[in-house]
C-alpha cells in the first residue's frame, strides 16, 4: 500500500514537471505580429510561427552587455521590444538607431541571402490595405 501511493507521487509529480516544460517550449510568441512604429506608414506583417519553423531564435534575438555591445540570444533570455536600443539615444550607428533601420538591415540581409529576388519587395511586409 506504501509502494504505491509513494509510486503515485512520484509519478503525479513527474508528469506535473513534464507538462510544464511542454507548455513552456510551446509558448514561442504569436503567430504573426504586426510590426509599427510612431511615423509608419505602412506597418509590416510578421510571419513569426513560419520564421520559428526555419530560424533559431537567436538568428534574430539578441540582447546587450553592460558595454553595450551586441550579446547573442541565449534559451530562456527574455526578449525586449527593439526599440529598448535601436533608438536615437542609444548611440547605435545611423542605420541601426531605429527599430526600422535594424528591422530592415537584418530582415533585408537575410531575404537577400536565402529568397532571392522573390521576398525582397516592400509589399511582402507591408502589404497594401484592403
Amino acid at each position: 500500500m506504501k509502494k504505491s501511493i509513494i509510486l503515485g507521487v512520484v509519478l503525479a509529480f513527474l508528469c506535473t514537471i513534464g507538462l510544464a516544460g511542454i507548455g513552456m517550449a510551446a509558448d514561442k510568441g504569436p503567430a504573426d505580429i504586426t510590426l509599427t512604429t510612431v511615423k509608419a506608414k505602412k506597418p509590416a506583417v510578421f510571419p513569426h510561427a513560419k520564421h520559428q519553423e526555419k530560424l533559431k531564435c537567436g538568428e534574430c534575438h539578441h540582447s546587450k552587455d553592460a558595454d553595450g555591445k551586441q550579446v547573442p540570444y541565449t534559451e530562456g533570455q527574455k526578449i525586449e521590444k527593439c526599440e529598448t536600443c535601436h533608438n536615437a539615444a542609444a548611440g547605435m550607428p545611423k542605420k541601426l538607431s531605429s527599430f526600422k533601420g535594424a528591422a530592415h538591415v537584418n530582415c533585408k540581409n537575410c531575404h537577400k541571402k536565402t529568397d532571392a529576388k522573390k521576398l525582397n519587395k516592400c509589399s511582402v511586409c507591408h502589404p497594401k490595405k484592403k
